[in-house]
Protein backbone atom coordinates (compact mmCIF):
# COMPACT_ATOMS: atom_id res chain seq x y z
CA UNK A 1 0.00 0.00 0.00
CA UNK A 2 3.31 2.18 0.22
CA UNK A 3 6.69 2.56 -1.25
CA UNK A 4 8.43 -0.42 -0.68
CA UNK A 5 11.50 -0.33 1.57
CA UNK A 6 13.68 -0.83 -1.98
CA UNK A 7 11.47 1.39 -3.64
CA UNK A 8 12.01 3.97 -1.26
CA UNK A 9 15.47 3.00 -1.17
CA UNK A 10 16.10 3.75 -4.86
CA UNK A 11 13.89 6.93 -4.93
CA UNK A 12 16.48 8.30 -2.00
CA UNK A 13 19.57 7.55 -3.97
CA UNK A 14 18.01 8.78 -7.78
CA UNK A 15 16.40 12.38 -5.98
CA UNK A 16 20.22 13.13 -3.88
CA UNK A 17 21.64 12.40 -7.80
CA UNK A 18 19.14 14.32 -9.69
CA UNK A 19 19.51 17.30 -6.67
CA UNK A 20 23.00 17.74 -7.47
CA UNK A 21 22.29 17.76 -11.17
CA UNK A 22 19.19 20.13 -11.22
CA UNK A 23 19.39 23.71 -11.98
CA UNK A 24 16.14 24.61 -11.86
CA UNK A 25 15.23 25.85 -8.39
CA UNK A 26 11.99 24.13 -8.26
CA UNK A 27 13.28 21.06 -9.30
CA UNK A 28 15.95 21.13 -6.75
CA UNK A 29 13.50 21.45 -3.68
CA UNK A 30 11.33 18.61 -5.03
CA UNK A 31 14.48 16.25 -5.03
CA UNK A 32 15.98 17.50 -1.60
CA UNK A 33 12.13 16.35 -0.79
CA UNK A 34 12.27 13.10 -2.42
CA UNK A 35 15.70 12.08 -1.41
CA UNK A 36 13.73 11.57 2.37
CA UNK A 37 11.65 9.03 0.55
CA UNK A 38 8.11 9.08 -0.45
CA UNK A 39 7.39 10.52 2.74
CA UNK A 40 9.42 14.06 1.73
CA UNK A 41 6.08 15.87 0.20
CA UNK A 42 3.71 15.54 2.97
CA UNK A 43 6.28 16.68 5.85
CA UNK A 44 7.37 19.68 3.94
CA UNK A 45 4.01 20.76 3.54
CA UNK A 46 3.50 20.85 7.43
CA UNK A 47 6.37 22.40 8.00
CA UNK A 48 4.84 25.34 6.15
CA UNK A 49 2.05 25.35 7.96
CA UNK A 50 4.03 25.47 10.83
CA UNK A 51 6.11 28.35 9.58
CA UNK A 52 2.58 30.68 8.86
CA UNK A 53 3.04 32.73 11.73
CA UNK A 54 0.11 34.75 11.16
CA UNK A 55 -2.43 32.03 9.71
CA UNK A 56 -3.20 33.04 6.74
CA UNK A 57 -2.04 30.28 4.46
CA UNK A 58 0.45 32.34 2.83
CA UNK A 59 4.37 32.93 3.49
CA UNK A 60 6.08 35.73 3.19
CA UNK A 61 9.93 35.22 2.16
CA UNK A 62 11.40 35.19 5.47
CA UNK A 63 8.82 32.81 6.43
CA UNK A 64 9.95 31.01 3.30
CA UNK A 65 13.51 31.11 3.84
CA UNK A 66 13.06 30.05 7.19
CA UNK A 67 10.64 27.31 6.64
CA UNK A 68 13.95 26.02 4.01
CA UNK A 69 16.73 26.24 6.65
CA UNK A 70 14.62 24.38 9.71
CA UNK A 71 13.09 21.48 7.41
CA UNK A 72 17.09 20.87 6.70
CA UNK A 73 17.62 22.18 3.60
CA UNK A 74 20.94 23.75 2.34
CA UNK A 75 20.24 27.03 0.09
CA UNK A 76 22.08 30.11 -0.40
CA UNK A 77 19.98 33.05 -0.03
CA UNK A 78 20.00 33.64 -4.13
CA UNK A 79 18.83 30.12 -4.68
CA UNK A 80 15.93 30.96 -2.28
CA UNK A 81 15.32 33.95 -3.82
CA UNK A 82 15.10 32.73 -6.78
CA UNK A 83 12.70 29.66 -5.86
CA UNK A 84 10.72 32.08 -3.99
CA UNK A 85 10.24 34.28 -7.40
CA UNK A 86 9.73 31.24 -9.44
CA UNK A 87 6.48 30.31 -7.20
CA UNK A 88 5.34 33.68 -6.86
CA UNK A 89 3.25 33.63 -9.82
CA UNK A 90 1.57 36.68 -9.13
CA UNK A 91 4.26 38.23 -7.89
CA UNK A 92 2.08 39.29 -4.76
CA UNK A 93 5.36 39.06 -2.53
CA UNK A 94 4.11 35.96 -0.82
CA UNK A 95 2.79 32.52 -1.52
CA UNK A 96 -0.08 30.28 -0.93
CA UNK A 97 0.36 26.69 0.46
CA UNK A 98 -1.67 25.60 -2.04
CA UNK A 99 0.18 27.56 -5.04
CA UNK A 100 3.45 25.97 -3.20
CA UNK A 101 2.72 22.34 -2.92
CA UNK A 102 1.12 22.44 -6.37
CA UNK A 103 4.48 23.52 -7.47
CA UNK A 104 6.47 20.97 -5.64
CA UNK A 105 4.63 18.12 -5.52
CA UNK A 106 5.84 14.96 -8.38
CA UNK A 107 3.85 15.46 -11.34
CA UNK A 108 1.42 12.56 -11.78
CA UNK A 109 -0.79 11.99 -14.80
CA UNK A 110 -4.66 11.82 -14.63
CA UNK A 111 -5.15 8.43 -14.74
CA UNK A 112 -2.48 8.22 -11.37
CA UNK A 113 -4.34 10.98 -9.67
CA UNK A 114 -7.82 8.95 -10.24
CA UNK A 115 -6.68 6.15 -8.80
CA UNK A 116 -5.30 8.06 -5.38
CA UNK A 117 -8.50 9.95 -5.61
CA UNK A 118 -10.49 6.59 -5.81
CA UNK A 119 -8.88 4.79 -2.96
CA UNK A 120 -9.24 7.94 -0.63
CA UNK A 121 -12.98 8.46 -1.24
CA UNK A 122 -12.97 4.47 -0.14
CA UNK A 123 -11.58 5.21 3.01
CA UNK A 124 -13.49 8.26 3.43
CA UNK A 125 -16.80 6.71 4.61
CA UNK A 126 -18.50 9.31 5.81
CA UNK A 127 -17.90 11.52 2.76
CA UNK A 128 -16.24 14.68 4.36
CA UNK A 129 -13.67 14.54 3.44
CA UNK A 130 -11.51 13.43 6.01
CA UNK A 131 -10.15 10.01 7.06
CA UNK A 132 -10.02 9.47 10.74
CA UNK A 133 -9.94 5.92 12.65
CA UNK A 134 -13.59 5.18 12.51
CA UNK A 135 -13.95 5.11 8.94
CA UNK A 136 -11.27 2.26 8.76
CA UNK A 137 -13.37 -0.04 10.42
CA UNK A 138 -14.45 -2.51 8.00
CA UNK A 139 -11.99 -1.27 5.44
CA UNK A 140 -8.40 -2.22 6.95
CA UNK A 141 -8.49 -5.57 8.28
CA UNK A 142 -6.06 -5.77 11.22
CA UNK A 143 -6.42 -9.37 12.19
CA UNK A 144 -2.88 -10.35 11.10
CA UNK A 145 -1.31 -7.32 12.38
CA UNK A 146 1.18 -9.15 15.05
CA UNK A 147 0.80 -6.55 17.77
CA UNK A 148 -2.88 -7.78 17.71
CA UNK A 149 -2.33 -10.82 17.09
CA UNK A 150 -0.47 -10.86 19.93
CA UNK A 151 -2.85 -8.80 22.45
CA UNK A 152 -0.37 -5.95 22.81
CA UNK A 153 -2.01 -3.71 20.44
CA UNK A 154 -6.21 -3.23 19.85
CA UNK A 155 -8.20 -2.66 16.92
CA UNK A 156 -7.82 0.71 17.22
CA UNK A 157 -3.91 1.00 17.77
CA UNK A 158 -3.60 -0.69 14.71
CA UNK A 159 -5.44 1.53 12.70
CA UNK A 160 -4.02 4.73 14.18
CA UNK A 161 -0.66 3.24 12.82
CA UNK A 162 -1.76 2.97 9.60
CA UNK A 163 -3.12 6.26 9.61
CA UNK A 164 0.23 7.68 10.81
CA UNK A 165 1.60 6.62 7.84
CA UNK A 166 -0.28 8.89 5.52
CA UNK A 167 -0.45 11.66 8.13
CA UNK A 168 1.91 14.27 7.98
CA UNK A 169 5.04 13.04 9.60
CA UNK A 170 6.15 16.14 11.63
CA UNK A 171 2.19 16.92 13.24
CA UNK A 172 0.30 13.58 13.35
CA UNK A 173 -2.94 14.59 14.30
CA UNK A 174 -5.07 11.36 13.84
CA UNK A 175 -6.56 12.48 10.86
CA UNK A 176 -5.74 12.58 7.06
CA UNK A 177 -6.97 14.74 4.54
CA UNK A 178 -7.02 14.00 0.46
CA UNK A 179 -4.46 16.56 0.12
CA UNK A 180 -2.41 14.72 2.66
CA UNK A 181 -3.44 11.39 1.09
CA UNK A 182 -2.10 12.94 -2.81
CA UNK A 183 1.23 14.50 -1.21
CA UNK A 184 2.16 10.74 -0.07
CA UNK A 185 1.17 8.94 -2.69
CA UNK A 186 2.95 11.85 -5.35
CA UNK A 187 5.96 11.12 -3.26
CA UNK A 188 5.25 6.84 -4.17
CA UNK A 189 4.66 7.36 -7.44
CA UNK A 190 7.48 9.56 -8.18
CA UNK A 191 9.19 6.09 -7.16
CA UNK A 192 7.50 4.28 -10.34
CA UNK A 193 7.85 4.38 -13.78
CA UNK A 194 5.46 2.19 -14.64
CA UNK A 195 1.47 3.16 -15.21
CA UNK A 196 0.68 -0.31 -15.14
CA UNK A 197 2.87 -1.31 -12.36
CA UNK A 198 0.93 1.90 -10.37
CA UNK A 199 -2.18 0.92 -11.49
CA UNK A 200 -1.66 -2.63 -10.65
CA UNK A 201 -0.08 -1.77 -7.11
CA UNK A 202 -3.24 0.42 -6.19
CA UNK A 203 -6.02 -1.74 -7.89
CA UNK A 204 -4.57 -4.71 -5.42
CA UNK A 205 -3.48 -2.63 -2.28
CA UNK A 206 -7.17 -1.15 -2.11
CA UNK A 207 -9.47 -3.36 -4.01
CA UNK A 208 -10.82 -0.76 -6.54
Amino acid sequence: MACTNRGNRELKEKAKKMMNTATDPVEKLRYACLARGASGIKGLGRTFRIMDDNADLSLNFQEFKKGIHDYGLVMDKDTIQSLFDKLDKDHSGSLSFDEFLEALRPPMNNSRKELVRRAFQKLDKTGDGVVTVQDLHGVYNVKKHPKYISGEWTEDQCLKQFLDSFDSPDDKDGTVTEEEFMNYYSGVSASIDNDAYFNLMMVNAWKL
